[in-house]
């Protein structure tokens, strides 16, 4: 029975077999149904893939934190690995990313076997003509490497399987945007090099238990451009969904469920820049996440994200031209666009019905504390609908500056947006500049860390139009480049996954400079004697705070932030936004 299965899931992926082609059987075919490749195996089985054609070549980008190399696999049908020329050729180019949680591995066998039969397949391989693919076989080397047979506690399968952290512990699905490690680093030149049109970033989920083997993540549609937008609502969406019925893997959103199970509604997935399709975004490509469901055997996960690759290819053949007429009109008016949204809310007013295929939720008393526990009876199935949230709106929105001034002494900021491309300029003589400034009035920082740092949310500034002193080798950032989405919302210190969310502006925010009191007593006094206005602040001041008319050290601190004293520099966001265009010594 099992040699019969095999059998039929191998015919199900390559077809009748010939024996003029290759043996490229991969680890999983050669398996029982439920085991996924090492890292070792997988570069091995691409080695041999390239051997095989000349369409295909597997490129190292740089050591990952692993110390191993992080490869990009290009199967290009007419033999030219060169990006750019592939962009002059006006061809779509789809990013496939695998194992960047290793225990989370279906992507890492399916698009083995989706790379291989569509070189081997006359009729899928006409669909490369005007597409390339791109592979990163396992993104997350370390966390492949840390193999075990536990740590997806509710998952069925495979046997064994890598590990979420990767070689640092972290979890490389929240480092897009800090970019700490260094597989996120080469992450940035694969994706700025290559610019793809579509980019897919194969998961598996945790959550309800529910029929469907395949559930979705779209990038949020409200965050791309509105051509963007209304292609992937209107045409590939639905093209996705019914592609995938007819492969008897009906898909459903990713469940985010609002109360104890899906039948309570969802919500999508608003993922902002720390994640890849949250990143992807910010460069106008269109982002997909799928997420098979943990329960469902290994080879269903693994068959379910092969047909939703293989759709989605279908997909971008048919639309190859209307695809790059909106991203070429969502590039253009992104270079010119004056505002920028930041964070987002969710839009509750705004919800629609869709269907799902459910397992009748029970209760029944737990075997451990003997409390009422919740369970999915799987022999109750029923069809439905549920409630499914999907509009967000935004709370910030931030005009954009002409350009950005970023002191030398920044280094890690400029670090890593020299390894993002972005076009940057240094003052070439010490200079004087009048531009907007920030001032932190108000933040919330995490008790516990999160990914190595301690992230601020609910950042509040105000901004200050001062004379500011630059020096020579600073850097001016002009908005007038691929990048300006994402310059915004990594140096804009409000937003959800800026530079300062993430800490990289800290020292900022402790005062450096003090008075003591019994001194700076007779100075307040004089200060409060020749500034009547000063003294009627702060006698306003003490009427609204009961604890500020009660401490004599409150009320020096406050005359003394009042004054040439205190330092300007405390809370001063030190990029500055240049508001207009003036001549720099550039």
């Amino acid at each position: 029975m099992l040699t019969t299965l095999l059998l039929a899931a191998t015919l199900l992926f390559t077809g009748t077999p010939d024996q003029t082609k290759p043996d490229l059987k991969t680890p999983y075919e050669k398996g029982n149904g439920n085991q996924t490749a090492t890292y070792q195996e997988a570069i091995d089985w691409y080695r041999k893939l390239d051997a095989a054609y000349d369409e295909v070549r597997m490129v190292p980008y740089g050591l990952t934190d692993s110390g191993r190399p992080l490869h990009l696999v290009i199967v290009s049908t007419d033999k030219d690995f060169d990006h750019a020329s592939i962009k002059r050729k006006n061809k779509r180019v789809l990013f496939i990313q695998n194992g960047i949680h290793p225990g989370e591995p279906e992507g890492v066998d399916a698009t083995m076997m989706l790379a291989r039969d569509y070189l081997q397949d006359s009729k899928r391989r006409k669909q490369l003509n005007n597409t390339v693919l791109i592979i990163v076989p396992i993104y997350n080397i370390g966390g492949s490497l840390n193999r075990n047979s536990h740590t997806r506690t509710n998952q069925n399968g495979p046997e064994s399987y890598g590990f979420r952290g990767n070689s640092r512990n972290l979890d490389l699905n929240r480092d897009f945007i800090k970019t700490d490690s260094r597989n996120a680093k080469l992450f940035h030149l694969i994706f700025r090099d290559w610019d793809p049109d579509v980019f897919m970033d194969n998961h598996t989920s945790n959550g309800a238990d529910y029929q469907h083997v395949m559930t979705l993540i779209p990038t949020q549609h409200n965050k791309l451009h509105p051509t963007l937008a209304s292609y992937l609502q209107q045409k590939m969406l639905p093209a996705l969904y019914s592609g995938m019925k007819k492969d008897k893997f009906p898909l459903v959103p990713y469940m985010s469920t609002i109360g104890e199970t899906p039948e309570s509604g969802t919500i999508a997935f608003l993922e902002s820049p720390r994640y890849s399709t949250g990143y992807a975004a910010l460069y106008n490509t269109i982002g997909f996440m799928p997420e098979t469901h943990m329960l469902k055997p290994f080879d269903q996960r693994v068959q379910s994200t092969y047909k939703l690759m293989e759709n989605m290819l279908q997909i971008i053949d048919r639309d190859s031209e209307q695809i790059a007429a909106a991203r070429a009109k969502a590039k253009q008016q992104t270079l010119t666009q004056q505002e920028f949204p930041l964070n987002w809310t969710l839009d509750t007013t705004k919800v629609e019905r869709i269907p799902f295929l459910a397992y009748q939720a029970k209760h029944k008393p737990s075997e451990v504390s003997g409390q009422e526990r919740l369970y999915y009876d799987r022999s109750a199935p029923f069809s439905t609908t549920i409630p499914y949230y999907n509009t967000f709106t935004p709370t910030t929105t931030v005009k954009k500056p002409v350009a950005y001034i970023i002191p030398f002494a920044w280094e890690e900021v400029i670090e890593r947006l020299k390894n993002e491309n972005v076009q940057m300029r240094q003052l070439k003589r010490d200079t004087t500049i009048t531009l907007e400034t920030y001032y932190i009035t108000d933040y919330k920082t995490g008790q516990r860390p999160y990914e190595g740092h301690y992230l601020h949310t609910d950042v509040k500034v105000e901004p200050r139009k001062m004379q500011r002193q630059f020096f020579q080798g600073d850097y001016v950032v002009y908005l007038n480049q691929e990048a300006n989405r994402f310059l915004v919302e990594t140096l804009e210190p409000q937003g959800a996954d800026s530079y300062f969310a993430w800490n990289f502006f800290d020292s900022i925010l402790m005062q450096k400079e003090h008075f003591s009191a019994y001194v700076f007593e007779d100075l307040a006094a004089e200060y409060l004697k020749n500034d009547p206005a000063l003294r009627q602040q702060l006698e306003e001041a003490k009427k609204k705070d009961p604890n500020l008319a009660k401490s004599a050290r409150a009320q020096l601190e406050f005359v003394y932030k009042h004054t040439p004293h205190y330092e300007y520099t405390h809370m001063m966001y030190p990029v500055g936004r240049l508001m207009q265009d003036v001549k720099l010594p550039l």
